[in-house]
């Protein structure tokens, strides 16, 4: 039963509290085999006690959702009982926080910082966006619409990468390892949504990829979470072909719900050079395009 505290249907603290209790070894934590029967795997709600100096009716009540009103200090023990990783910390502190009452309405698409639409207008050889929280793009580049999708031909409402990771059949050809990918989009998601727990657009996105993606509801059901880092991906591009490439974040202060997403490839490397193709080839007025052999100037091979 939720308390006051704790809207009906959403008890994602003690969720989450649950489900890295599970993933952890007794053993590893300290607790060797007593010969027990453990019925659940991972840690039991006593041994999570013992190690975060709590009571055993406090884990359950948190568990349970009948209270996330949680002091910082206890939140750092159960950090450290739960050995949570960086993001998972910062995502269980987001989690244990009184958040403001719902907006009535959703708010209208943001305007981009001009900082970042600065930077954009100069970023000519380089595929960049400007995104907002849960992975929605404000603005685009014309590389980032050759190396991803045209954005400009989708609905505003679609312009999302997490949602075209999962329900654009193309888009999510693009990724040579699409699980990876996908479970990254899943681990951010779930991270934002704890930030905003009360933002309708997550809410709604959360709500059609469950229903349309069985993986999704998997991987959502893990809580597992991770935010803004540098990464690394490689797209399998049917122009390009092979493309492994860095993907950085900007922010700017006064917009820090946006950040400007560059993809860039070292130098002379074969992926700086299949992007440098990529870009070439997008320049060029689709009549003077070969669309028998878009990457044979590169392979000698055919279409990838």
């Amino acid at each position: 039963m939720a308390s006051a505290n704790t809207p009906a249907g959403d008890n994602e603290l003690g969720d989450f509290l649950r489900s890295r209790r599970a993933v952890l070894d007794p053993q590893r934590a300290g607790f060797p085999d007593d010969g027990r029967l453990r019925r659940v795997p991972g840690l039991r709600r006593e041994e999570l006690a013992q190690l975060a100096h709590v009571s055993i009716d406090y884990v359950v009540r948190l568990e349970q959702g009948r209270t996330r009103r949680v002091s910082r200090p206890v939140l750092d023990a159960l950090a450290d009982a739960l050995q949570l990783a960086p993001d998972e910390r910062a995502y269980l502190f987001t989690l244990a926080d009184v958040a403001p009452a719902a907006p009535a309405r959703r708010p209208g698409r943001p305007e981009v910082a001009p900082e970042l639409r600065q930077l954009l207008d100069t970023m000519d050889n380089v595929p960049a966006m400007v995104l907002h929280r849960g992975m929605d793009v404000l603005a685009w580049n014309p590389a980032a619409a050759a190396l991803l999708t045209d954005f400009g031909a989708l609905a505003p409402a679609e312009r999302n990468l997490i949602r075209l990771t999962f329900l654009d059949a193309d888009f999510r050809a693009l990724y040579a390892d699409w699980p990876r990918a996908a479970r990254e989009c899943v681990a951010v998601l779930r991270m934002e949504t704890g930030r905003t727990p009360h933002d309708p657009a997550l809410a709604a996105l959360v709500g059609e990829l469950s229903v349309c993606d069985p993986d999704f509801r998997t991987w959502w059901a893990g809580h597992q979470v991770r935010g803004p880092r540098r990464l690394t991906k490689t797209y399998v591009h049917p122009v390009a072909g092979s493309l492994t490439l860095d993907v950085q974040q900007f922010t700017v202060d006064t917009h820090p719900e946006q950040f400007l997403v560059a993809y860039t490839a070292p130098p002379d490397s074969p992926s700086h050079e299949a992007l440098r193709f990529l870009l070439q080839w997008s320049a060029t007025p689709a009549t003077a395009r070969d669309p028998h052999t878009p990457h044979q100037r590169r392979t000698g091979a055919g279409p990838a």
